[in-house]
């Protein structure tokens, strides 16, 4: 196999991810993860990474069809949806926020609750146990029994089973038993390190360090499997070194293959979208720092509240912002150089507009 070259991983990246549009679950077994996110602008992460990959996708069509397709919602490095059969190899898990005594008693209690009403709203949860208010990460105050919720489903007590208009619905959960052994947690850990660097390579040494410890769930240390599962990922994984940066991706692929040669079309990405999601690969790749600014303050943003990367061919050149307002797009755009000014970039972002519109129209 021959080296590769930046351009290659460039090509690569993009081509292994934007795969041919496939039905809905091809799709997210394929990307092994989709992340989601409540914001739309114009619509959620999850629709937007999930139009570019399922044929004729709608805004939406993944919380409609939730139900029946075999996916769970859940954290793995982030929160987002994933195939039912990746559960095996999270749960149980424990988080790096320990519950105290109290704490564990009051999720005992809920999941009696829960076990006994079925798929139960968080508001009669509330309505039974009234938890009060506990402070939230930020500082402020949140909903206790949302609080609890949360910490519950994290440690695979409860699973969603549906939406009410966008408030999870929660149900109780069993887990197949899981080998608890050391030879077991490894051979876990091994698989969850896999999953991610199929779903995110090429990635630089730094970021499959990084990955790998976001699977360790926030705690300071990696754990002793999983500290082996990186060692073990380290020497099975082919890589490269370029421009003093290792680059890592499964063995058996080849970043400098002609079928990665870049199509024609112009993607506004999401802002989670495998392509961008690592922002220290993004870099690297595309010589330019994206910034995802819906929580930065409107006067020190720099590309805009919800920036959408703007790949063209096999570079993102720039990105936009998208309103769908009074039934029509109104999108403002910004470029890293400038504005490509011949007829077939002007002929494909009107065409990825076109596809933009379809994909928010109501079905």
């Amino acid at each position: 196999m021959a080296t590769p070259t930046l351009d290659n991983l460039r090509r690569y990246a993009i081509a292994r991810t934007l795969f041919k549009p496939t039905t809905l679950p091809r799709a997210i077994q394929r990307l092994g993860f989709v992340q989601a996110d409540p914001i739309r602008a114009p619509a959620r992460a999850q629709d937007l990474t999930l139009r570019h990959r399922v044929k004729d996708y709608r805004a939406g069509d993944l919380e409609r069809r939730y139900t029946r397709l075999a996916v769970e919602e859940d954290c793995l490095v982030n929160y987002g949806f994933l195939p039912r059969e990746h559960l095996t190899l999270m749960h149980p898990r424990e988080s790096a926020r320990v519950w105290d005594a109290e704490t564990r008693r009051k999720a005992e209690d809920v999941l009696a609750f829960v076990r006994e009403h079925g798929a139960v709203h968080p508001r009669d949860v509330e309505l039974h146990f009234a938890h009060g208010r506990v402070q939230n990460y930020w500082g402020g105050q949140s909903n206790a029994t949302t609080h609890l919720l949360d910490g519950m489903h994290y440690r695979g007590m409860l699973r969603v089973a549906r939406r009410e208009s966008g408030t999870r619905v929660y149900e109780a959960v069993m887990h197949a038993p899981a080998d608890d052994s050391l030879a077991g947690r490894a051979q876990r850990a091994g698989a969850l390190v896999d999953l991610v660097v199929r779903k995110y390579a090429p990635l630089p040494a730094a970021s499959l360090t990084y990955l790998v410890r976001l699977l360790g769930y926030g705690a300071p240390h990696l754990s002793p499997q999983t500290q082996t599962a990186l060692q073990h990922a380290r020497e099975q994984l082919a890589s490269c070194r370029i421009d003093g940066t290792t680059w890592y991706w499964p063995a058996e692929e080849n970043p400098a293959s002609r079928r990665h040669a870049p199509d024609e079309s112009v993607r506004l990405l999401a802002p989670f979208d495998p392509v961008v999601w690592d922002r220290r690969r993004f870099e690297l790749l595309w010589g330019w720092a994206y910034k995802f600014e819906a929580y930065t303050p409107a006067p020190k943003r720099q590309y805009g509240y919800y920036a959408l990367p703007l790949l063209w061919h096999d570079r993102v050149i720039g990105w936009a912002n998208v309103a769908a307002g009074e039934g029509r797009l109104q999108p403002s755009f910004g470029y890293v150089d400038r504005k490509p000014r011949d007829a077939a970039f002007r002929a494909a972002l009107d065409d990825e507009l076109h596809r933009l519109a379809q994909f928010l129209a109501p079905r």
